[in-house]
């Protein structure tokens, strides 16, 4: 969709990507409009002066905190220097904003209102860690933070029990091992899992193996910033099931109410097998 003649007088929101940990990660166009922004919205300003001073960028422009606990607050001030014309550049401690960090609501408030939006593409811990985790990347889904509870980490894991995707995960090394141990629990011991610590900075480490593994060593002293790629589910193997399984499996969801072709169709999903094959024990097993 292009801007009209109308937006143009308006200023664009400009997300940008900042370095994981290396300043010298920082894009061309980061460092260009960290020197020229009228506005920069920065989720922690002492890092945002750290980088630019790491970089030799001059800053020029206002400088506006724009964190977790006052993005709510924030977000209408800033749509207002964004229809007064000034570009506003968004920057959080590290990778993209949105993702898990300050800006989806200042996204969304600024496409309600007409004002344009771009990006300054740049690091992301999320891709880094899938890319260098050593499991299979063709697909994958993102799941932020964890929850920080046990009952609310549990459910969530019990929801992802049959995902095939490899999963990614944001979490603090003080919660680390609980998390791993809900994901023993959850996902069995032998789920291959890598443990990214602290991408791209000096003490950068990867630690992969099994879940039951990985959950020994985290209870370890382990520190800083935690990115924890999961395999998904395996398929089943069709010649490793038995009717009996397939049977019961459909029976339990009739049971809980949903009808023979629907249960039929969501084992068969969840198993990664044929619907014939499932179809086809059930049939079995009423003829008996």
């Amino acid at each position: 969709m292009t801007d009209s003649p109308e937006r143009n007088s308006r200023g664009r929101l400009i997300l940008g990507g900042a370095p994981l940990g290396q300043a010298g990660d920082a894009s061309a166009r980061l460092v260009q409009a960290l020197g020229t922004a009228p506005v920069i919205a920065a989720e922690d300003t002492r890092r945002l002066h750290r980088l630019a001073a790491d970089l030799g960028v001059q800053i020029t422009g206002r400088v506006l905190s724009f964190f977790e606990g006052n993005e709510e607050g924030r977000v209408p001030q800033l749509i207002e220097l964004l229809q007064q014309g000034a570009d506003v550049l968004v920057v959080t401690d590290a990778g993209m904003p949105s993702v898990s960090d300050p800006g989806y609501r200042l996204v969304a408030a600024a496409l309600a209102e007409g004002i344009g939006v771009t990006t300054l593409p740049g690091p992301s811990a999320v891709t880094t860690a899938i890319a260098i985790s050593g499991l299979p990347v063709s697909r994958f889904c993102f799941e932020g933070f964890l929850p920080r509870k046990g009952s609310g980490r549990r459910k969530l894991l019990a929801e992802l029990e049959h995902e095939r995707r490899t999963m990614v995960f944001f979490e603090s090394p003080h919660r680390l091992a609980d998390a791993l141990a809900d994901l023993v629990a959850c996902f069995g011991p032998d789920r291959p899992a890598a443990v990214c610590r602290e991408l791209t900075k000096t003490y950068e480490e990867v630690k992969r193996g099994a879940l039951a593994e990985l959950a020994e060593w985290a209870q370890g002293d382990v520190r800083g910033e935690i990115t924890l790629v999961v395999a998904g589910e395996p398929p089943v193997r069709a010649d490793a099931l038995e009717d009996t399984d397939l049977v019961g499996l459909v029976l339990a969801r009739e049971l809980a109410g949903e009808t023979r072709k629907e249960a039929i169709a969501a084992v068969a999903t969840q198993l990664g097998v044929p619907k014939r094959l499932v179809f086809e024990a059930v049939v079995a097993a009423k003829s008996r």
